[in-house]
């Protein structure tokens, strides 16, 4: 659940707005789904279930009554689409095959669905007359340029296939802002985490990695001992896309960092965790960095402040505590279960 409280920060100018959330049941669309119902919008999400689960929806759900609708269906499927896309102003695709790694072994399956399927969405858009899409876009576009911070004019240099599929969804974005009637956005997020981020799976956050790591007393490997990252609190990031949403001056498929503008080494980042965790007995391993990772991230967010209005409402360490707090909780749940499970 959220930190903030939505309705202060942006009032009513969403309410009864049609929008329609790709990915929704995933990390970050289940949090956006959260936020556009508390504002009283009109949310259809569209999700395969193949990366999220139903269980991210349970607060939309109950939050939204009959204001959420939840298609099981995939961004390929375009009749899918154009039932979902049916009378919605604006549409926030967040829906992708993530990470990195698995990128690099299976790049096809990542182009399919990241590049085909954006197209995809954006076209169905187009024909359903929607007025904005706003894309989630990835600061893996960057590369590994040695420049810091990471400004929007630099030259991109993806280094994995999944980089280059949302660097390729960017281009698409802007190409069908240039050519048709339709507004659209690019985000490029840095290393969003938060509650909800899968912790059991390797492909994960790192944060998600770590949490799940020091909870069954096991010392974190940190891959890439120097690397930082601008990790952002999943609640700026559907800060930014509300921002979109509401902002009346055209974006014409821009590209805007969405981040905290703040690096936090990978290895600091596992010895707060162990802290947090009371853990800080277990010492991380230093490990070697992986293939298609980039060494440092950073965002300079000039251009998010001047064309959004953003800054972040939730800083690094506020976040982390949340965070962290949460997947403690989650733990204790699944113990408990265990537990019960072993006395039936």
């Amino acid at each position: 659940m959220a930190i903030v409280n939505w309705v202060d920060l942006h009032g009513d100018e969403l309410s009864r707005m049609r929008v329609l959330v790709t990915g929704a049941a995933g990390f970050i669309g289940s949090h956006l789904c959260d936020a556009l119902v508390e504002l009283g919008c009109q949310v259809i999400g569209l999700d395969d279930l193949t990366a999220g689960h139903q269980d991210n929806l349970l607060l939309a759900r109950r939050i939204g009554g009959d204001r959420f609708r939840f298609v099981t269906g995939s961004i390929l499927d375009r009749s899918t689409l154009t039932d979902c896309m049916s009378g919605c102003q604006v549409v926030f695709h967040v829906a992708a095959l993530p990470s990195v790694p698995r990128s690099i072994k299976n790049p096809m399956a990542f182009h399919e669905v990241n590049v085909v399927g954006t197209q995809l969405v954006l076209e169905a858009a187009r024909e359903a007359h929607v007025h904005r899409l706003i894309f989630s876009a990835s600061s893996s576009s960057y590369g590994d340029s040695p420049t810091l911070p990471k400004v929007e004019s630099m030259q991109p240099l993806p280094k994995s296939p999944y980089a280059a599929n949302k660097l390729a969804g960017e281009h698409l974005v802007r190409a069908y802002a240039d050519s048709y009637d339709i507004d659209a956005i690019a985000l490029r997020y840095f290393n969003i985490f938060g509650p909800r981020q899968n912790a059991s799976s390797p492909y994960s956050g790192v944060i998600a990695v770590f949490a799940n790591q020091l909870l069954s007393n096991h010392s974190v490997t940190v891959n890439g001992v120097a690397y930082s990252r601008d990790f952002t609190f999943v609640d700026n990031a559907v800060h930014a896309n509300l921002l979109a949403a509401k902002t009346t001056k055209p974006f014409g498929g821009q590209v805007v960092n969405v981040a905290c503008g703040q690096g936090v080494t990978v290895m600091d980042l596992a010895l707060a965790m162990a802290e947090l965790l009371e853990r800080s007995h277990l010492k991380p391993i230093q490990g070697p960095g992986r293939a298609g990772d980039v060494m440092h991230s950073v965002a300079q967010i000039d251009l998010a402040r001047k064309v959004l209005g953003y800054t972040p409402i939730i800083d690094f360490q506020e976040g982390l505590k949340a965070t962290v707090e949460w997947y403690q909780s989650a733990w204790r749940a699944s113990e408990r279960v265990a537990v019960t499970q072993l006395h039936q």
